[in-house]
């Protein structure tokens, strides 16, 4: 199906203006389809002719004013409209095909209890999988929904419940404008919770078989919700703007959430059934006041053009975190963007397809889907915190308070916001958007030292340096702090300004100081740059790093070496001797998990087979210690064993955990560490087919279906490869959870004579299988699926001459030069140890 591009959006909104959608739908047939009829209200100019969007399983009919136009006119997903008067009115009755994606009218049977739910999903442009409609994000207008429904159903919608006329018959009020693709509703036999906070209806949905978790947590998700309306209240002077704030969890979501106005949906991940971790607790606490930041930047005010995503995205990241850092009991939200959202986005940032945080131009909506990456939130995220550094909190929130004021239910841009800030701060911004929104990658700022005779620094300077090929030096305002073993930690505040220091910034008020301790370059983590030590700073880290009170500052110098080591500056040797030495004394479990997460994508790839096993020896036997000294019941505990089951080879401790012996002490092997448990002895040969099934069967729920997929995918067994290579590349009667499960099993380094074989078949059947599913999926699985332990010069060859061809949809195309850049840094960092060992 086309593409909208943005030529064809700014001709049609130049055309039409849209005043009303009437929307009604019949869920009541059963079967794969449901029956929608919507009637369109717009102003054209007169005699112009342009075209609605529809994906109809059948077009039924076609009214546009008087005159009734052939179903036959459809051209794949355009509907085209001639003849237009002045005011104008179409009516289009179709039946529609619900979806198994994550998008359009979402269908799930859930195995738990045989109870259907549906759920919309109108992003990016797929509400006219569910009605007919002018599908782009300038044509705001109002939506009234009407829904005929099974009437022990619950419906739910982004407007106010207005009236049930009969049973199953659900009738909402108008909706202020919204753009088509915020569009949502729910129906099913769905679990409510209410609530109501400074006028403001509250409510929280779930799934039946979910209901009691989500009892168990209605308190911290409905505080966390009041408290983030709160502060966001204080922050901005337009109150929130849509009447009902509902939140449902909803089964097999794409993305984390989507900021529906009046019904934002969340994965029903959120809704934990086993014990958790504090990060995963703040990171539902994030996506909640994430979400609820979109209510003003996104859906208050909309950007003309998925060129502007920035605009949502950016904005969403930066206030989410801040507010929750600001107002809930997570108050450590900036250490974990340090640790694992600005990761995303160095390492986005650092890929072939690399973009700016604002593009010149998106040429479709295609490409757009590819732009909600690392760089649109964490990067953009990070932008904003400097511009908030550099401009002072007041003006920042006075330019964005003016911003909503002047574009209150519309659309804007770029230029629109910059003036605003600008006006509000008293500084010209164009510079600096120019290099920090206009330009891609990142900077690296690094520490350069000298120290003469009698130990005291003759040099101290912070040098920023830029790719070759984006040779685009920033201003950064940071902080440098110093921290030593005997002396209290001292940090100030510097500016990096390239165009009067060239990109070398003397600290003149360190000259002729001891030269001891540990010198931070961005402490406080105000700009998106990498850092890198001087050499007699990273050589005093393993020693420093356990004792540093500041979880921020350990997190900074975790990333530091976890950078330093994916850029093959520094063997992943050293960083595994690094976790031996501290990570036994972290306290803050962000980092404790994300060290172990990241660490171990770098052991996988980076290490041949036997400096792997060792390595991970190591790891293991670091995540023990970390385990025997962690609070018993904690988050800590919970994190720890979960990375001692991911890297032990102990098959003996596995087994006897999961038969409930020699278990620590507090530490519950629940539903979900059962999975973790089961799923690494299946890949080390000691568990199978029996044990899977046995699991799932005590496990009758949709999260126990998708670990079943994982192991059976991760079986070392050549017809379970078989059978999940045919689910990854051809099976599209199963929902896209869990083909995704399918796809991220299916490779382990531990079986790679096992599945050599499917490395070229890979490259040979994934062009295929990504047409036969939508994009967000079908990006999603070909990213899983890559053979990404395969680590090999053959590989990359593979993958060149799959990018040589010209019939590549572009995700496919994304999503492989990328992996294959992966591959390039770990042979970078292969060669590199082969050569130092020569």
């Amino acid at each position: 199906m086309p593409s909208l591009t943005r030529v064809e959006a700014t001709a049609r909104g130049a055309l039409i203006t849209v005043e009303s959608y009437q929307v009604d739908l019949d869920l009541t047939g059963g079967g794969e389809r449901f029956r929608s009829t919507v009637t369109i209200r717009f102003g054209a100019t007169p005699g112009a002719e342009t075209f609605a969007e529809i994906k109809p399983g059948r077009l039924l009919g076609v009214r546009l004013n008087d005159r009734d136009l052939d179903p036959a006119v459809l051209d794949d997903n355009r509907l085209p409209l001639t003849g237009l008067a002045a005011a104008n009115t179409l009516t289009v009755d179709a039946e529609m095909a619900y979806s198994n994606t994550g998008e359009g009218l979402h269908r799930f049977v859930d195995p738990a209890d045989g109870e259907t739910y549906l759920y919309a999903m109108s992003f990016l442009d797929e509400v006219q999988r569910i009605f007919a409609a002018f599908d782009q994000p300038d044509l705001k207008a109002p939506v009234t929904l009407s829904v005929t429904a099974p009437p022990e159903w619950t419906v739910a919608a982004n407007g106010q419940l207005a009236d049930r006329p009969a049973p199953g018959r659900w009738e909402f009020a108008p909706t202020v404008p919204l753009a088509t693709y915020f569009f949502t509703l729910i129906a099913g036999p769905w679990h409510v919770r209410h609530d109501e906070h400074d006028g403001i209806p509250l409510g929280l949905y779930c799934r039946r078989s979910l209901a009691g978790h989500l009892d168990a947590d209605a308190g911290e998700i409905f505080t966390v919700t009041k408290q983030c309306l709160d502060r966001f209240h204080q922050l901005f002077a337009e109150r929130y703007p849509f009447g009902k704030y509902d939140q449902a969890f909803v089964p097999e979501f794409n993305a984390g959430a989507m900021e529906n106005p009046g019904l934002v949906t969340l994965r029903d991940d959120y809704v934990f059934r086993s014990a958790v971790t504090d990060t995963q607790r703040e990171l539902r606490a994030t996506t909640i006041a994430h979400e609820m930041a979109h209510m003003w930047f996104g859906d208050l005010v909309t950007m003309r053009w998925w060129d502007d995503l920035w605009l949502n995205e950016s904005f969403a990241e930066y206030l989410g975190t801040r507010v929750t850092a600001e107002a809930t009991r997570f108050d450590q939200a900036w250490t974990t963007f340090a640790m694992r959202r600005k990761a995303w986005g160095y390492a986005a940032d650092q890929r072939p397809s690399t973009h700016p945080v604002a593009p010149e131009e998106v040429a479709d909506a295609a490409q757009a889907l590819l732009n909600f990456d690392g760089i649109s939130y964490a990067k953009g995220a990070s932008v904003l915190r400097q511009l908030v550094a550099w401009v002072g909190d007041d003006a920042f929130l006075a330019g964005l308070n003016a911003h909503f004021a002047k574009h209150r239910f519309g659309n804007a841009t770029l230029a629109d916001l910059l003036d605003s800030l600008a006006a509000a701060s008293g500084r010209d911004l164009t510079d600096w958007a120019e290099r920090w929104l206009r330009r891609s990658q990142v900077n690296t700022l690094r520490m350069v030292t000298a120290v003469d005779a009698g130990g005291r620094w003759t040099e101290v300077a912070v040098v920023q340096t830029a790719p070759e090929a984006y040779p685009v030096l920033r201003p950064h305002r940071i902080g440098v702090a110093r921290y030593g073993a005997d002396a209290p930690a001292r940090r100030f505040e510097v500016d990096l300004a390239p165009d009067a220091d060239h990109g070398r910034t003397e600290l003149t008020e360190l000259i002729g100081q001891p030269a001891a301790g540990l010198l931070l370059p961005n402490a406080g983590d105000l700009t998106f740059a990498k850092i890198r030590l001087d050499p007699a700073s990273a050589d005093v880290v393993p020693t420093l790093l356990p004792g540093l009170d500041d979880p921020l500052a350990r997190a900074l110098l975790w990333g530091e070496a976890l950078d330093a080591a994916t850029d093959g500056e520094r063997p992943v040797e050293a960083l595994v001797a690094l976790i031996a030495a501290a990570l036994p004394a972290e306290t803050e479990v962000i980092i404790a998990e994300d060290v172990l997460t990241l660490s171990r994508g770098l052991v996988d790839r980076y290490l041949d087979l036997p400096a792997r096993d060792a390595a991970l020896l190591r790891v293991a036997g670091a995540c023990a210690a970390l385990l025997a000294g962690a609070p018993a019941g904690g988050s800590l505990q919970l994190a720890a064993a979960r990375g001692l089951i991911g890297g032990t080879t102990d098959t003996g401790l596995l087994a006897g955990w999961l038969a409930g012996r020699d278990v620590p002490a507090g530490l519950a092997v629940d539903a979900d560490l059962r999975w973790r448990l089961l799923h690494r002895l299946v890949v080390l040969g000691a568990a199978g087919e029996p044990e899977i099934a046995a699991e799932a069967a005590a496990d009758r729920s949709a999260t126990g279906a998708e670990r079943a997929a994982g192991c059976r995918a991760a079986l070392p067994d050549v017809d379970a490869k078989r059978t999940a290579w045919e689910i990854i590349t051809s099976n599209t009667a199963l929902s896209n959870r869990l083909v995704e499960a399918t796809a991220e099993g299916f490779w382990q380094p531990e079986q790679a004579e096992l599945t050599a074989g499917y490395v070229e078949r890979y490259f040979a059947d994934m062009p295929a299988a990504a047409g036969l599913r939508t994009p967000w999926t079908a990006n999603r699985v070909a990213w899983l699926a890559f053979p990404r332990y395969a680590v090999a010069q053959r590989t990359r060859e593979l993958a060149a001459a799959l990018l040589a061809r010209d019939d590549l949809a572009p995700g496919l195309k994304r999503e492989v030069t990328d992996r294959d850049d992966d591959l390039r840094r770990a042979l970078v960092a292969r060669t590199a140890v082969a050569a130092a060992g020569a």
